[in-house]
């Protein structure tokens, strides 16, 4: 099958374009999955330079990849929710190839009427801004919360969680980006490199941070007492200044009904996440480093 393969940490020239690596095996509990489309997230580049190591070990030579849509091939013979043929996406491992194996726990079928390309957009970045708000931020009804990096794919995804929950939104965006929070959910906006708009902003029950750094330490003062901060990145180190606070650190794990839930809303015109470009899986190294650099959105790779 063809794929593309990291051959160790470092830059884009460690990755190959091969189209004769042996199709992987299934396990009794595994599916097989012709991918139709994958997509680039920030850890797929964290992992080629050698930055996630610690938190994300690899064997090489490897596959990156997290994300997919596609078509099931075949199924072992413990799998009951799934069949050949069958259009799915999946949070899983591997996905810049051409075929993937796939456990079923990772999978939903993916509902009629979703375009199976931009679906690859969605894994990661929903199931990660879905924990962020559920499990990070804890977020309760009726509850404010601030998402910095609003709109973001993360960003996007835990608005909508959190408005689904009864919380009231207050996105957390650039000042040049204010007009743009019309199109997600939120109810309010908030310029974060504007030190007045941040001292005019009252407090907040917990923040579901997606960029992290300066920024994010900013708002630290902002939350409630006994107020939580989530995060998917690593905590702002003035943190330990805010003992009053939780401050949590999310690592994403599957969850093939709330893959489905959203996947369902972008049927339902209910949630949407932009694609910047498509590009072929022969070019993903410049993809990666296109994202690296970043100023650009999703991008989506053309597998098959």
């Amino acid at each position: 099958m063809k794929a593309m393969l990291l051959r160790e940490y470092g830059g884009p020239e460690k990755l190959d374009y091969v189209t004769d690596i042996p199709d992987p095996q299934i396990g009794d509990d595994e599916m097989l999955v012709v991918v139709t489309a994958a997509s680039i997230n920030p850890i797929d580049y964290k992992i080629r330079n050698g930055s996630a190591a610690a938190r994300f070990p690899q064997t090489f030579p490897t596959i990156l990849g997290r994300d997919l849509s596609g078509i099931v091939r075949a199924i072992g013979k413990n799998v009951r929710t799934f069949k050949p043929g069958d259009r799915v996406l999946a949070f899983t491992n591997h996905t810049f190839a051409e075929l993937v194996a796939v456990k079923e726990n990772e999978v939903a079928h993916l509902p009629d009427g979703v375009d199976i390309v931009k679906a690859a957009a969605l894994p990661l970045a929903v199931l990660t801004g879905d924990q962020l708000v559920r499990r990070a931020a804890k977020v309760q009804p009726g509850q404010t919360v601030l998402v910095t990096g609003a709109l973001g794919s993360v960003g996007r995804a835990a608005v909508h969680s959190a408005k689904k929950l009864g919380a009231y939104v207050i996105a957390g965006v650039r000042k040049h980006s204010l007009d743009a929070v019309k199109d997600i959910e939120a109810d309010a906006a908030v310029a974060m490199d504007d030190d007045e708009a941040i001292a005019a902003l009252g407090f907040v029950d917990a923040i579901a941070d997606t960029v992290g750094g300066a920024a994010t330490t900013k708002l630290l003062s902002k939350v409630k007492e006994g107020g939580i901060v989530g995060t998917v990145v690593t905590p702002p180190p003035d943190g330990s200044l805010h003992t009053s606070l939780e401050m949590n650190l999310i690592r994403t794990q599957p969850d093939a009904s709330k893959l489905r839930e959203f996947a369902d809303d972008v049927r339902d015109g209910k949630f949407d996440l932009p694609i910047d470009r498509m590009i072929p899986l022969e070019d993903v190294a410049a993809g990666l480093t296109a994202v690296e650099k970043g100023g650009i959105g999703k991008v989506v790779v053309l597998v098959l």
